[in-house]
């Protein structure tokens, strides 16, 4: 282990660069109070791209939780006494610092998640539209009686010290997608990054001293230890968390002894319906992109694709052309569609699901561990985009969320048979369904048992519209009015006239 600087002031304005290009990224640190701190002991991740270690960062401990929390509940009762647009204000000068770091930030998004340039850039980009939408958002205060004798009416008030426990596959819009709604609502907030991809965080981190007052945003950087420190921790009020569903119990069972509110999103299975009426050259490159986008890595990736057995063929044949002209490379790469896994432990998963082709003899339409023409003889945790041919329901690659570049292709012929295998899982993220029909297709889609709904399209996202999941996938909802909602309390206020 290394031993780290301890905390220094910071001089910098908002919009002057943090770091001037990659490399060097050398400097990380936690952000407490708007200091930058060191820890006693640091870590460092790998760049999937290439296997190198990426810089070090802190381990965070019990006495850094609670130096965060009490300095976040110390900003809270100045904070939350703001007018919403003044609340506003902080987010859009925070959105125009991250701007104005824009190159910075996309290229160590890459570096740490393993994204490709373009999508990198459409991560950071999406998290500042995000930013600039949320601010435009106020929950209304809701009279429900208004009489003679009295008025009655719903208000939402913060909560106090909030927890934003982040994943590795979008490590910067999701927590961007937190923080916002937090911080407008009136809470102070802490972002608990994941100890795979802190290095945004932790940079943003820095960034936000320089705007915020202290205490209101915090980062804390940390191994698996960290997150039940937070979600333990008497005096944080809300944790969010985004994950897959075995950690997302763990949180749920840590908040419950001090009853914490909480939002969970988590895992997903997506099924998408196509019916034989569809434009194959129109539709298959959509549905082909949102499976193997980011390398399969998005909870809300198509993960069963059921198409008709009167186009399944053809469809067949028209998704592994397409899928060839994928472009598989690490993040220096401008032309790349998808990269490498983020991380060995996800890597070594996705393999174990690999090896099961052989093992249950499914019919493989493209890749595989066999092939090495995507990949290449390369470093970094590149796996083949793999199509499975009609695999039984009850296959793994039907049963379990891949969280990789790997998909089932499934037959269908029953409206009423698709929709119930569809259906047919713990998990209940998202769904869609594509047809020429549009009114058949959202009939269709009603029935599906998901957060998430789409017709012709498969995430897609706004700020101001939640999201959210149902069964195995979720608790609660993020973003949007609905979304700030899930970071106050609701307040009945009764007024007798007298």
């Amino acid at each position: 282990m290394q031993v780290m600087e301890s905390g220094r002031p910071i001089t910098a304005l908002a919009k002057e660069a943090i770091y001037p290009g990659l490399p060097p990224y050398q400097s990380f640190h936690n952000t407490i109070d708007n200091a930058l701190t060191g820890t006693k002991t640091t870590r460092h991740t790998l760049d999937p791209s290439t296997e190198s270690p990426l810089p070090a960062v802190p381990v965070s401990t019990q006495d850094d939780v609670d130096d965060a929390v009490r300095a976040g509940q110390e900003a809270f009762s100045a904070w939350r006494e703001r007018s919403y647009d003044e609340r506003a204000e902080y987010l859009l000068r925070f959105a125009d610092a991250i701007e104005a770091n824009l190159d910075g930030f996309t290229e160590l998004l890459g570096r740490e998640a393993g994204k490709p340039m373009q999508a990198a850039a459409m991560e950071v980009g999406f998290a500042l539209q995000h930013l600039r939408e949320t601010a435009k958002l106020r929950i209304p205060e809701a009279v429900v009686e208004d009489s003679d004798e009295r008025t009655a009416s719903v208000r939402y008030v913060p909560l106090g010290v909030g927890v934003g426990i982040i994943p590795w596959n979008f490590p910067f819009l999701l927590g961007i997608g937190k923080l916002d709604a937090a911080l407008l609502a009136g809470n102070t907030f802490i972002w608990k990054p994941s100890p795979f991809s802190p290095y945004t965080a932790l940079k943003l981190g820095e960034l936000g001293t320089k705007i915020f007052p202290p205490g209101v945003l915090q980062v804390l950087s940390g191994d698996d230890a960290l997150g039940p420190l937070l979600t333990s921790h008497p005096s944080v009020a809300k944790v969010s968390f985004t994950g897959s569903t075995a950690t997302g119990k763990k949180v749920m069972a840590s908040c419950a002894a001090t009853l914490k509110r909480l939002t969970l999103e988590l895992g997903g299975n997506d099924a998408a319906i196509v019916w034989p009426d569809v434009d194959l050259a129109r539709v298959v490159p959509k549905l082909g992109a949102l499976a193997f986008l980011h390398s399969g890595q998005i909870c809300m990736n198509i993960k069963r694709l059921y198409v008709h057995e009167a186009i399944y063929d053809a469809f067949l044949a028209q998704l592994v052309a397409f899928v060839k002209t994928l472009k598989i490379a690490g993040a220096g790469d401008a032309e790349a569609f998808t990269g490498p896994v983020q991380n060995g432990a996800q890597y070594a998963r996705v393999r174990d699901l690999y090896g099961e082709v052989a093992k249950q003899n499914w019919s493989v339409a493209l890749g595989g561990l066999d092939s090495t023409s995507a990949t290449g003889e390369r470093k970094g945790f590149f796996l083949p985009p793999t199509i499975i041919d009609n695999p039984p329901d009850e296959s793994r690659i039907v049963v379990e969320e891949p969280f990789g570049p790997i998909v089932p292709l499934l037959k269908w012929s029953d409206e009423k048979d698709v929709v119930r295998r569809a259906n047919d899982s713990m998990m209940g993220l998202g769904a869609s369904v594509w047809s020429a029909d549009v009114e058949r297709a959202e009939r269709m889609a009603r029935r599906l048992e998901a957060g998430n709904v789409w017709v012709n399209s498969h995430f897609e996202l706004a700020p101001h519209v939640p999201f959210g999941g149902h069964k195995w996938s979720g608790i609660g909802l993020d973003w949007g009015v609905e979304g700030m909602k899930g970071w106050c309390n609701a307040q009945a206020v009764w007024v007798r006239k007298l």
